[in-house]
């Protein structure tokens, strides 16, 4: 079999340990702020883009380069590597379809796959890609493996104010306006076509009854991984909701990994979201 070298792009909630250990390629979206480009991780770090959001100052997505990848798909695959390309949902940006389109044009021979995830639910598929290959199975194998671990992954983004979400049309500017005025909190839940509100609420209370709600849905589906991605948010009500959806859980001693998420993901969620990413033992319905 031939050598298999993993991609990623830098919406993934990847420690810097776990890129190094497992030698994932991570190609840098972008976001564009008061008409200037940055590039994730190269000329903007999150918590720059925190201080935008700060100021009031609300980001938008960027279109990624088809040359960076075709560029990087080109350069791992020199000494005869295939490139697997794991990737941020289309629900969410325009990732995928670039990446697929570099591929044809690559001289290397690659397999992009479209995660239906983002953050530390894209993190799950490349950390079990990367450990499948180690283990010497085929890239079809790697995709039925992803599969699963997708249909046991969910994402939802605990949401303090629609901002962000207005601002990239995704929710209406009245909606937004309304939300403001009653301090609405809600909760949006990434399917595989697109992010749908799933709850809301008047306080910040909300989301730790969503997150009693998640515990005892979770006593019959248990969490095995978990990931609190967050937009600077308070880091007691971040551990408040980790302790509440993890209290009916066998396993209480999960590695939560808690971290800024990045940029792209700040551009969704606005200031003080927090990501709830967590892989169950069951598929979800």
């Amino acid at each position: 079999m031939a050598n298999v070298k993993i991609v990623t792009d830098s919406s993934v909630q990847l420690t810097p340990e776990e890129i190094e250990k497992y030698n994932i390629t991570v190609i840098p979206l972008s976001v564009e702020v008061d008409g200037k480009n940055y590039i994730d991780g190269e000329d903007i770090s999150r918590p720059e883009l925190v201080s935008f959001l700060r100021k009031g100052i609300i980001p938008k997505t960027s279109q990624p380069s088809m040359g960076r990848f075709v560029e990087t798909f080109d350069k791992l695959g020199e000494d005869g590597s295939e490139v697997l390309a794991i990737l941020i949902t289309d629900a969410l940006s325009g990732t995928y379809q670039t990446a697929c389109s570099a591929a044809e044009m690559s001289s290397s021979k690659v397999t992009v796959i479209n995660s239906k995830s983002t953050d530390r639910g894209l993190s799950f598929q490349v950390l079990a890609a990367a450990k499948d290959l180690q283990e010497g199975k085929s890239i079809e194998e790697i995709k039925e493996h992803l599969a699963d671990i997708r249909s046991r992954t969910r994402v939802e983004v605990l949401i303090d104010n629609l901002d962000c979400l207005v601002a990239g049309g995704r929710v209406s500017r009245l909606a937004g306006a309304i939300t403001k005025l009653i301090n609405l909190k809600v909760i949006v839940r990434l399917t595989e076509k697109e992010l749908i509100v799933y709850s809301k609420g008047r306080s910040k209370k909300a989301f730790i009854k969503h997150a009693k709600n998640l515990a005892e849905e979770y006593k019959d589906n248990k969490v095995i991984d978990m990931g609190l991605s967050h937009v600077d948010t308070d880091p007691e009500l971040i551990q408040q909701v980790q302790d509440t959806i993890l209290a009916n859980n066998d396993n209480k001693d999960i590695d939560v990994l808690k971290r800024l998420t990045s940029p792209i993901i700040m551009t969704h969620t606005g200031l003080n979201a927090i990501g709830v990413i967590t892989l169950n033992e069951k598929p979800f319905e």
